[in-house]
């Protein structure tokens, strides 16, 4: 048989059209005989799925180095054995049900299944909400409108329409006083973390409960940490050692136990990074996610000078854009931007000018609105489940954010984690935050941290009753104390 397969498109002016399909054929022998045996192959052992779209016969015939008419006539022979279709429109695809061998299991041990139903671990916002419609508005204009230098190198400080625009940004939502000349663009919070411990004298104070994941940054950097005591109205700033030279602090949301920094506390800080001579870090991870009232202001509001303001968009939006920024002092930007080196580690120029442009549209705006509403939903309905069905079980800190600390009695978070564990719930217990330099006995604290934001809502709804249920059985076999 020779010629096209039916309906096969008319084939193609030239030899740059189609997609790229690697074959290996014998080097002697009949070439449709070889190509067609190739094309099975390829079939059998999934590397040409159901539907995938074969290139026109010309271009691959180019690309194999072989007449067209022996393409044609393999494309034929695997139509007519009910491999490949053929119509007019479409092209010549991979047959619906053309047989597939087996993938052969992988050696080692077998995979044990997923032990937990429902994940309530902190830090990831809903991945179904991302505003897919929006962000790919602002992609196609953010393209549309880009300059031809948007395409090379770029700049280590950011792409300058998203420091622009996120300086305009956090003026007017969270009080931030800069320029886009003080903004820098980086792969997350944990990469703005890497390049400052880098660059900062060893000896940091911390809050006494932080992320592990962070305290890991500043060990695997040399930092000698010192840890600050933590209450109900957040770091003891009064007790910032004298010797540390930067202090990285949570002054919206105190992460993870809950607490605002207060007004008092948030000049004790300032004075102290004035009188020493030293830098605050301001890690605004979920500002913008205050319930009860509107969100408190940055604290790089008050000292430009003196504190380093870090945002990003991982619970904001997604942790799958890597995308963040450091609001700097004058003194240190040309040391950060030195300090960011290879373009390897920098944020895709495509996404900056995508969000950039999210922003200047008011999509970000409106996003956050939208989930400050569900979220605020959730903890509500949290709260008001464990008061109903665990009432032992407190929801602590303020309303804000995207998790919860749930208070428990002495003694008891071992227990309480093992039965939500057992339940089928995936979450952590608070002491798993404290700080492995921390006073053996100082503040510490016993709950679980809850987060509310990961699961859709019906997940999330079945996860609170089983929770609530597993608290609460807990609870009841747990003497009162006097």
């Amino acid at each position: 048989m020779t010629g096209r397969p039916p309906h096969d498109p008319a084939p193609d002016s030239g030899t740059t059209t189609g997609a790229d399909l690697h074959l290996d054929l014998p080097p002697d022998g009949p070439r449709r005989t070889a190509l067609a045996r190739a094309l099975r192959d390829a079939v059998r052992s999934g590397r040409l799925a159901a539907g995938t779209r074969l290139p026109p016969y010309r271009s691959l015939a180019v690309d194999l180095g072989v007449a067209r008419g022996a393409v044609s006539d393999a494309y034929a022979e695997l139509v007519a054995e009910g491999w490949f279709t053929a119509r007019q429109g479409s092209g010549t695809r991979v047959a619906e049900g053309a047989p597939v061998r087996p993938a052969r299991p992988a050696s080692g041990p077998a995979q044990a299944p997923r032990a937990h139903a429902y994940d309530l671990t902190q830090g990831k916002p809903d991945p179904a909400s991302f505003p897919r419609g929006a962000w790919s508005a602002s992609a196609r204009r953010a393209l549309a409108a880009a300059p031809d230098d948007a395409f090379g190198p770029g700049d280590p400080r950011g792409r300058p329409e998203l420091r622009r625009a996120l300086a305009e940004y956090l003026a007017r939502a969270r009080g931030v006083r800069t320029d886009a000349e003080h903004v820098v663009v980086c792969a997350g919070f944990a990469n703005g973390l890497r390049l400052l411990a880098g660059l900062r004298p060893r000896d940091w104070a911390v809050e006494e409960y932080g992320l592990p994941f962070h305290h890991g940054i500043l060990a695997a950097a040399g930092v000698r940490p010192h840890p600050v005591p933590l209450d109900g109205d957040g770091a003891r700033t009064d007790a910032l050692p004298a010797r540390a030279r930067t202090v990285l602090l949570t002054p919206a949301h105190q992460f993870p136990t809950g607490g605002p920094l207060l007004p008092a506390r948030r000049t004790a800080a300032v004075e102290w990074a004035r009188s020493t001579g030293g830098v605050i870090l301001e890690d605004d991870y979920d500002g913008e996610f205050r319930y009860d009232r509107k969100p408190v202001g940055a604290l790089q509001g008050l000292a430009p000078d003196q504190v380093v303001h870090a945002g990003s968009l991982s619970k904001s939006l997604s942790p799958a854009l890597r995308l963040g920024w450091l609001v700097l002092p004058d003194a240190l930007v040309g040391q950060v931007v030195a300090a960011k080196g290879l373009r390897e580690s920098w944020t895709s120029a495509v996404d900056q000018l995508t969000f950039a442009d999210f922003l200047d549209s008011g999509a970000y705006d409106r996003h956050v609105r939208r989930m400050r509403h569900r979220y605020r939903d959730r903890r509500d309905h949290l709260a008001a489940t464990l008061a109903r069905r665990a009432p032992q079980v407190r929801v602590t800190g303020i309303a804000a954010g995207l998790h919860a600390v749930l208070g428990l009695p002495p003694g008891t978070e071992s227990a309480a984690l093992a039965a939500a564990r057992g339940a089928g719930l995936l979450l952590d217990g608070l002491s798993e935050y404290r700080h492995p330099a921390a006073e053996p006995l100082g503040s510490a604290q016993e709950g679980l941290v809850v987060g509310y934001a990961g699961l859709g809502d019906r997940g999330f709804a079945e996860a609170v009753e089983v929770l609530a249920g597993a608290l609460g059985s807990m609870c009841s076999m747990t003497p009162r104390s006097n």
